[in-house]
C-alpha cells in the first residue's frame, strides 16, 4: 500500500500517514480465532445481502461475526456505507455520504421480524449531513420494528447528533430498550482517537437518555494508549453520568492507516475491570478481549433488568433468565475457551 494514497485513490489524512509509518502488530495467541460457517451463518449472510442491509458485523469486520449469525444475532448499520465523521479506530469508510434511503427502517424491520429475533441492535453511520444528523433513521427503525415484531428488544447505538435536543427527544420518543452511546476511550486522547466527538458530550448524550427513563449503554476500547488510572477515571464517569451498562473491548487494528496498538490487554485485565465495573455501580458488564458493544446485547439488557429491579416485558422474559455457563464463559473470554491459558 502507498503511503501517500489511500486504498479508494484519495490523498492520505496526515493522521493515516503518520499512522502508516508503524507496521501492523503481531496478535497475541490469545487472540486467534476460528470462522466456523454454518447453514444458518450462510442463511444470515443470504439475507443480509438480498435485502441490501448493511450491518456492522461485516462493514467493521467483526470478529465474532461467525458466532453471532450462527445465533442469529446481528447488529443493523443503518444511514449508508460512508460515516461523515472518522475516528481513528473505525474501520467503517468515511467520505461523502451515499443517498439518504428513507425505505431502509421498514427494510430493517422486515428482516428483524423474517430472522425471528428476539433482540436487535441497530446503529449507524455518522450523517452530518442531514439537519437531524440521522435520528429520523435510528427513531423509525425502532417504530417500525416494535410494531412489525411486537416481541423483539431494539437496542439503538447512536452518534452524539452534535447534541441537537431535537433529534435526540426523536430518538428517545421511540422508546427503544436500551440507548447506547460510546464513549470509547479516556479524555487525554479523546480528541486524537475521535477528533469529532467530545468526551463530555458523549457523556451529556447518556446522561439525558437516563433522564428520559430509557436503560443506557456505554463502551470502553482498550489498548489506544490509555492507562489503567485513566480507565478507572472514564468508568467512573460513566457511572456519574447514569450509565446502566458498560462492555469493555480490546483494540484490534483495522489497517497500517489506523491508530496503532499501544498494548494488548491481557484476560486477566478485563477480568479485574468487569468487577471493579460492577462494584462501582454498573447494573450489566460484559468484559473481554473478543467482546464487541453489541455482543450478547439482549442478554446484557436483561441482566440489567434484573439488577435494578425494573418491570421486564412477558415477551422478554428470557432474555432476563440466567446466563449458562457457556454464555458466561462467552462474555468474559470472548467467546473463545482456550483464553483461559492466558489469565
Amino acid at each position: 500500500m502507498s503511503t501517500t494514497v489511500a486504498p479508494e485513490g484519495r490523498k492520505l489524512l496526515r493522521v493515516e500517514a503518520r499512522n502508516a509509518q508503524t507496521p501492523i502488530e503481531s496478535k497475541p495467541d490469545w487472540l486467534r480465532t476460528r470462522a466456523v460457517v454454518s447453514d444458518t451463518y450462510q442463511e444470515v449472510r443470504g439475507l443480509v445481502r438480498e435485502k441490501s442491509l448493511h450491518t456492522v458485523c461485516a462493514e467493521a469486520n467483526c470478529p465474532n461475526i461467525y458466532e453471532c449469525w450462527n445465533d442469529r444475532e446481528a447488529t443493523f448499520l443503518v444511514g449508508g456505507e460512508m460515516c461523515t465523521r472518522r475516528c481513528d479506530f473505525c474501520d467503517i469508510a468515511t467520505g461523502r455520504p451515499t443517498e439518504y434511503d428513507v425505505d431502509e427502517p421498514r427494510r430493517v424491520a422486515v428482516s428483524i421480524m423474517e430472522m425471528d429475533l428476539r433482540y436487535a441492535t441497530v446503529t449507524g453511520v455518522a450523517r452530518d449531513d442531514r439537519p437531524d444528523g440521522g435520528a429520523w433513521l435510528y427513531a423509525e427503525t425502532a417504530r417500525q420494528v416494535h410494531e412489525l415484531s411486537p416481541g423483539t428488544g431494539v437496542e439503538l447505538l447512536i452518534p452524539d447528533f452534535r447534541g441537537n435536543p431535537d433529534a435526540l427527544k426523536d430518538v428517545f420518543s421511540s422508546r427503544p430498550e436500551v440507548l447506547g452511546h460510546n464513549l470509547e476511550t479516556v479524555p487525554r486522547i479523546f480528541k486524537r482517537i475521535r477528533p469529532a466527538f467530545s468526551y463530555e458530550g458523549s457523556l451529556d448524550v447518556i446522561t439525558a437518555a437516563s433522564e428520559a427513563g430509557l436503560v443506557t449503554k456505554s463502551n470502553l476500547i482498550l489498548g489506544m494508549g490509555e492507562t489503567r488510572d485513566e480507565i478507572e477515571a472514564a468508568m467512573t464517569a460513566l457511572v456519574e453520568a447514569r450509565c446502566d451498562i458498560l462492555t469493555v473491548t480490546q483494540y484490534l487494528r483495522p489497517s497500517k492507516l489506523h491508530h496503532p496498538v499501544d498494548r494488548w490487554v491481557k484476560p486477566q485485565e478485563f477480568v479485574e475491570l468487569s468487577r471493579l465495573a460492577e462494584e462501582i455501580g454498573f447494573a450489566a458488564v460484559m468484559s473481554g478481549p473478543m467482546v464487541r458493544s453489541s455482543y450478547r446485547a439482549g442478554m446484557l439488557w436483561g441482566r440489567a433488568m434484573v439488577k435494578r429491579g425494573w418491570p421486564i416485558p412477558e415477551r422478554l422474559a428470557q432474555l432476563a433468565e440466567p446466563a449458562t455457563a457457556r454464555q458466561e464463559a462467552s462474555a468474559l473470554l470472548g467467546t473463545h475457551p482456550h483464553l483461559a491459558a492466558a489469565c
